[in-house]
């Protein structure tokens, strides 16, 4: 059995805003592992800035990985639990050399095209006109739920393109959820969710910044909107200290980014525990390529979780690996009329 790694920039259709700045690019990886005359393909979807396996010695860890792959997923997986990007590359990996269809790890009504996934629209941040004809779009191409990136404008403008969606769609007509990506401050925060409260929002992901337990918990305690926690996820490793978050804060939902959480494995882990406390959750991809995508979306798929999950982002880039996947109607669809072309 060998394993070789493989450096791929992908590149967006249009500069996408964040409450972190612009993003053009985005860095991603392949592994192919083959055995015999099988090969397996898996994606580490790692994110500059964010990733809490964003370090210097990443490509170190690749290749150290790479070269002791006869070691095996369960031991790899393990000397890997800093990197949780390389874990899910190596469960994909694996599961696709094992697999009949080196892109069908997860068989199910999803990927023989029977069924499909409701996901969110994306609204990615910008000046007023930017972000409305991006909502129009998105509710002419069939989306009644729409995720919104707050916290790089104006404030007042944020709440009068919400006012403005509100006047034309109601709550049973579009979903509504904002991610602030810690934008707010911890002072101010509570205020602004008051104002944000009355466009009947779903909810705001991580209002704050991360790491910061207490403040958090007093949001959560006494928000008038529902509080998902995201980024507040990334980094805590340990199941005991999981645990202990979810107790110490208790919010309403958490968000899922394999990427970031250790795979499929850490993903298990994080739904066991807020089902224990009666939390919500749904899962999102973190602007892998369609091969990190394919991989979580066929997961997604076989929790059945009926709310829209945040799978949209494979038509974000123009040198993205072509695949199956089609976002058709508010929802992504395996079309197994289309074949894949990887290029490693």
């Amino acid at each position: 059995m060998k394993a070789n790694y493989y450096k791929h920039i992908l590149n967006f259709k249009v500069p996408s805003g964040t409450s972190r700045g612009i993003l053009k690019t985005k860095e991603t990886w392949y592994i192919t592992i083959t055995k015999d005359d099988k090969k397996g393909i898996g994606e580490f979807g790692i994110l500059r800035g964010l990733s809490a396996d964003d370090r210097p010695d990443y490509e170190t860890q690749l290749k150290y990985t790479c070269q002791n792959i006869e070691k095996g997923l369960d031991v790899l997986y393990k000397e890997n639990e800093e990197f949780p990007s390389i874990q899910i590359g190596l469960e994909m990996a694996f599961k696709s050399l094992e697999a009949n269809d080196p892109f069908i790890l997860f068989p199910s009504n999803f990927t023989n095209g029977n069924d499909a996934i409701p996901i969110n629209g994306l609204i990615w941040m910008g000046d007023k006109a930017f972000m409305n004809r991006q909502i129009k779009q998105k509710i002419a191409d069939g989306f009644d739920c729409i995720k919104m990136k707050i916290g790089a404008i104006d404030f007042q403008t944020e709440l009068d393109i919400l006012k403005g969606i509100r006047q034309n769609f109601s709550e049973s007509d579009i979903e509504i959820r904002v991610d602030a990506n810690g934008a707010f401050s911890t002072d101010s925060a509570l205020e602004k969710l008051k104002r944000l409260s009355d466009f009947q929002l779903h909810s705001i992901e991580q209002p704050i910044q991360p790491k910061q337990w207490e403040d958090m918990a007093k949001l959560c305690e006494n928000t008038p909107l529902p509080i998902a926690l995201d980024e507040e996820l990334i980094g805590v490793f340990n199941d005991e200290t999981k645990q202990i978050l979810l107790n110490t804060i208790n919010p309403q939902y958490i968000i899922l980014k394999p990427s970031f959480i250790g795979g499929f494995k850490g993903s298990d882990t994080w739904i066991s525990l807020a089902e224990k406390q009666n939390i919500g959750w749904w899962i999102t991809s973190a602007l892998e390529s369609n091969v990190g995508l394919n991989g979580i979306a066929q997961y997604t798929y076989l929790k059945q979780n009926p709310m829209p999950q945040g799978l949209g982002t494979g038509s974000l880039f123009t040198n993205n690996i072509t695949a199956p996947l089609q976002v058709k109607n508010g929802t992504l669809q395996y079309n197994t009329n289309l074949n894949w072309k990887f290029i490693f």
